[in-house]
């Protein structure tokens, strides 16, 4: 897929690709303070995967901007978002809060994989606050603000969320094998 700027919007470059973005949630990293690996590493593994990735937006932990990047992502047209950051339990994370309120649908199955997932790599992952939804035509995805522990979550359960996005998309419903 390839960017087209008039339109704001991907376009099929060969009717196979998806469109996807990637949104860092992080006061520092929107600050400047330290450079954002999270969003990037992401990206990579997703442009690896065949996705056609929107340049990575980075917003502070501010609730109603998450909100508005996440929407925006939606309104053109994204099949799928992922945030990471701002999933845990400080008062500034409430990245699973905007993404609730945006979502038309929750999708509980996706965190409970990859908190499964991630338990297998340490017994923190049961403080991991992330949700999955859906708006639209779009899914969103809330992964961790580490580098490592977002990748190996999506890592667990991007196989799963390409056949989501079949269904998703307007295609055939079936999770039979």
């Amino acid at each position: 897929m390839a960017f087209d700027a008039r339109e704001g919007q991907f376009a099929p470059a060969d009717g196979r690709g998806r469109a996807a973005a990637v949104i860092t949630v992080s006061d520092r990293a929107a600050r400047g303070t330290y450079a954002d690996a999270s969003g990037p590493a992401l990206a990579d593994l997703l442009e690896g995967r065949g996705y056609a990735v929107a340049p990575v937006r980075v917003v502070p932990d501010e609730r109603a901007l998450i909100e508005e990047a996440i929407r925006d992502a939606v309104a053109q047209d994204m099949a799928l978002v992922l945030t990471t950051g701002g999933t845990g339990f400080s008062s500034r994370d409430v990245t699973p809060e905007a993404t609730t309120a945006v979502c038309e649908r929750l999708a509980p199955g996706i965190p409970e994989a990859m908190r499964t997932a991630s338990a297998a790599i340490t017994e923190r992952a049961c403080l991991s606050r992330e949700v999955a939804g859906i708006c639209g035509r779009t899914l969103i995805v809330n992964l961790p603000g580490s580098p490592k522990a977002a990748v190996e979550n999506l890592e667990a359960v991007i196989s799963p969320i390409a056949h989501g996005l079949e269904i998703l998309r307007g295609g055939p419903a079936t999770c039979a094998r």
